[in-house]
């Protein structure tokens, strides 16, 4: 009798049921990518663990030093590190890894500073410059094909895609320099500091509104050089796929059935281009996270990009191979957010 019951109210509502069944599918599914997507980051961290020491050498940061160190007093500051080469590489990987799994420890660069703090604190003040800066490079991206796609040939795209081309092969240097210069003139015309052109936040700022103000003041100049400079390709890619959609067969059916062009590219061509530049979008964010090494170059941010750099130079090693695994998990995430804006996109596709 229960059976009965339980078949009749699933088939009363088949509807439900399949899309409880997608759900739990898409569960599954995202669930194996995760899995599979975790391996490459455990792989790619130690492939880049054994490269790092084939390329960098930690004992450099202590030969010339005035005065002197002999091999023994370096050797005795490196091996407590676990940063000598003297040391058998398997047992230098295996003491690494097993402070990762056992006590999520990445070591420590080869003056003692701990690579756990520097990670957790520069990856917050990278996010705070890119997440913000790929959002409103991808609004605007988007925002501008729309407009140049559905005015094809006329003034607005002519002059939208003349503004794009230039900004495009605008250097970053050029443009975080230009911004700068500029700042400063707005802040002796005003006589009075709008805008900061380094570091990313003030010291001694207290309480919710005057810590945000502060936050605005710092970011507002880097993030508008990263937008400038890389809304351009995102503006590209979407006035073309637009088009395409625009001319394809479904597009002129929903016009032949009394839509208006701007109601036919609002309900059914946007939402078909917009699956690529998602996807491009997704895959972009590990770059713009750590390729944003000019930008907090110039405007002395302590973010990811600048650490990388930072962590070559001086042969930090551990600090290195921290970085590559926060590139791949990023890496991995966009891989994840792409499938999930697949499907949101385009409810057409299922997952089997």
């Amino acid at each position: 009798m229960f059976e009965y019951i339980r078949l009749s109210v699933a088939s009363a509502d088949p509807a439900r049921a399949c899309k409880e069944k997608d759900i739990i599918t898409l569960i599954k599914y995202l669930l194996r990518r995760f899995l599979g997507w975790l391996l490459m980051i455990v792989v790619a961290t130690n492939l880049t663990f054994f490269l790092a020491w084939g390329f960098l050498t930690p004992r450099n940061n202590y030969v010339g030093r005035r005065p002197p160190l002999s091999e023994e007093q370096i050797n005795n500051l490196l091996e407590p590190r676990n940063l000598s080469d003297t040391v058998p590489i398997w047992e230098r990987w295996w003491n690494w890894f097993s402070s990762i799994l056992f006590r999520w420890d990445w070591g420590v660069s080869p003056t003692g500073g701990s690579i756990n703090e520097q990670i957790s604190y520069r990856m917050w003040v990278s996010a705070e410059l890119v997440l913000g800066a790929t959002v409103i490079m991808t609004v605007l991206g988007i925002a501008l094909g729309v407009y140049t796609a559905s005015r094809q040939y006329k003034l607005a795209d002519r002059i939208g895609q003349a503004t794009s081309i230039v900004t495009m092969n605008i250097n970053v240097i050029v443009a975080a320099l230009g911004l700068v210069l500029l700042a400063i003139a707005f802040n002796d015309l005003v006589g009075v500091r709008v805008f900061y052109v380094t570091g990313a936040a003030s010291q001694g700022v207290e309480g919710f509104f005057p810590v945000l103000i502060d936050k605005l003041q710092h970011v507002t100049l880097p993030t508008i050089g990263l937008v400038i400079t890389g809304y351009a390709s995102t503006h590209f890619l979407q006035r073309s796929l637009l088009l395409d959609n625009i001319n394809a067969d479904y597009v002129r059916t929903a016009r032949a059935k009394g839509l208006t062009k701007q109601q036919a590219i609002r309900k059914h061509a946007l939402r078909t281009s917009l699956i690529p530049v998602a996807t491009q979008v997704a895959f972009s964010i590990p770059a713009v996270f750590t390729g944003a090494i000019l930008t907090e170059t110039i405007f002395a941010w302590n973010g990811m990009g600048r650490y990388f750099i930072e962590t070559i130079n001086k042969s930090d090693i551990y600090g290195v191979v921290a970085v590559a695994a926060f590139s791949a998990v990023m890496v991995a995430i966009g891989a994840i957010l792409s499938d999930i804006l697949v499907v949101v996109l385009d409810p057409r596709v299922r997952v089997s």
